[in-house]
């Protein structure tokens, strides 16, 4: 049988009186449990009502995706257990979740029947109104969260549908273009042989056309005005080798890096006869290359924000594994590019002694993105993200996404990451995203998600385990 004052020193029972404590003290006992010992197993019939004496105890929870754990908590007077059974016949039959002890621990441990037949008869009034606010709550809470996912969804994919949109885009523009290209070339071709242009002097030709091709991937970065001026001088050497339009041709020759003086060579390999027509088919030949590297270079970024956006979603992977977190974060970034304001500029550093960890890729992902959205908006569309991380005594990883903004107010600071809290304007916000995070963060990964904010420089730190959570 348990003390009435160990009773009354624990917070859930110091407002009740001798007779009720009695009550408890008598059909309740104190049960020792050592460390790492399992108290209830989920799934087991929920039969005990349990209080926390003393000691350490932590919370787990089976689900599709895997065991969420809870914080270890030593807060005496916590409960855990058959919660629920004062709603009688609709009460759960088993328990929804496991407990086991970190640390030696004593628990007050009540029947669920006695505990059901208490709660009903000395707080009849209280049962209503709880069994209200977990209906309603739960009814709420799910279409709010389905809301905050969809939310988060249609954010990722405007972003996402913006990055693609341009370079497809720009190989759509760049096909059309050539086609028209290819064609003219062609007749260029046609027009060489009808003026009886040589088998060598055409090869000749094409070897010339090809040495500027690969030329042109090695050529150093010039300034607008060199260009320039270099386009003037090639197209005055092209009007006086009489060349028609030769200042036409000039910006296609100088991009593949024909310097003044290749007229010459071109010449030489031809003739002068040929001049006009080679010149003409070599510089809508060099185009044609520059659009199929524009091409090349459009479906090369389509795939990489394709790959990008499979790293994000996570599909065919498992739902726990070893994650290199810079490549969760660069994904969640460029799901975000199309939607940063332009004056908002972006920086990343990431640190490189920081290995893998062990995560639920999917869930964290949506943590960057609550995370970063939260801090675009706080921002107003002026300032700098920053996402970093570091390697903490060898066993943890921080993540932090910082934002200029004017930071939260240290009175709220706290209650930002309780359920339906939120700082923003009326239909602005949900007040889940913060909520959501801090679950995933801390019960599925058993990490910590806190803030660091003074106006200019806010911090919002994640800090994982490099190690992987126990089985439950």
């Amino acid at each position: 049988m348990t003390s009435t004052n160990v009773l009354r020193g624990l917070f859930l029972f110091e407002k009740l009186d001798d007779e009720k404590l009695e009550w408890l003290a008598s059909h309740g006992e104190e049960r020792e449990f050592g460390a790492g010992e399992l108290i209830v197993r989920q799934g087991d019939p929920a039969e005990c009502f349990l209080v926390l004496i003393d000691g350490e105890i932590v919370m787990s929870t089976e689900t599709p995706a895997g065991v969420v754990t809870m914080t270890p908590t030593s807060q005496r007077g916590v409960y855990a257990g058959a919660t629920s059974a004062y709603l009688g016949d609709r009460a759960p039959d088993t328990y929804s979740h496991s407990l086991r002890a970190t640390k030696p621990s004593r628990l007050f441990v009540l029947p669920a029947k006695k505990y059901g037949l208490m709660i009903g008869e000395w707080f009849p009034m209280a049962v209503h109104l709880l069994d209200g606010v977990r209906l309603g709550g739960l009814a709420q809470r799910e279409i709010i969260d389905r809301r905050q996912r969809l939310t988060a969804l249609g954010t990722i994919t405007a972003g996402l549908t913006h990055e693609l949109n341009n370079p497809a885009a720009a190989a759509v523009r760049a096909v059309g273009e050539m086609r028209e290209k290819v064609r003219s070339a062609r007749r260029q071709l046609a027009s060489l042989a009808e003026a009886g242009i040589s088998a060598g002097r055409l090869r000749a030709l094409i070897d010339l056309q090809e040495g500027c091709t690969d030329k042109a991937a090695s050529l150093p970065a010039r300034s607008p005005l060199d260009v320039s001026d270099a386009e003037d001088e090639l197209g005055d050497e092209l009007e006086e080798a009489g060349v028609a339009d030769g200042w036409e041709l000039a910006p296609a020759l100088v991009a593949a890096g024909f310097k003044a003086g290749g007229v010459e060579k071109v010449r030489d390999a031809v003739g002068q006869e040929h001049l006009s027509g080679a010149m003409h088919w070599l510089a809508e030949a060099i185009e044609i290359n520059q659009m199929l590297n524009e091409v090349t270079d459009a479906t090369e970024r389509i795939s990489s924000l394709l790959a990008s956006a499979k790293q994000y979603s996570q599909m065919d992977r498992a739902p726990y594994q070893t994650v290199d977190v810079r490549e969760l974060l660069d994904s969640t970034l460029t799901m975000f590019r199309g939607k940063i304001p332009p004056g908002i500029s972006m920086a990343t550093d990431y640190d490189p002694e920081l290995p893998p960890i062990p995560g639920y890729a999917g869930e964290l992902n949506q943590v960057w993105t609550n995370l970063i959205h939260n801090a675009l908006d706080a921002m107003a569309g002026t300032g700098t993200l920053t996402v970093r991380t570091r390697l903490e005594h060898d066993t943890t990883a921080l993540i932090e996404i910082c934002d200029t903004g004017p930071g939260v107010p240290e009175h709220l600071r706290e209650r930002i990451f309780e359920p339906f809290f939120t700082t923003k304007s009326v239909g602005e916000g949900t007040g889940l995203g913060l909520d959501i995070s801090f679950r995933i963060v801390a019960g599925r990964h058993g990490g910590d998600l806190r803030v660091e904010s003074t106006p200019g420089d806010t911090r919002f730190q994640v800090r994982l385990p490099l190690t992987e959570l126990p089985s439950p």
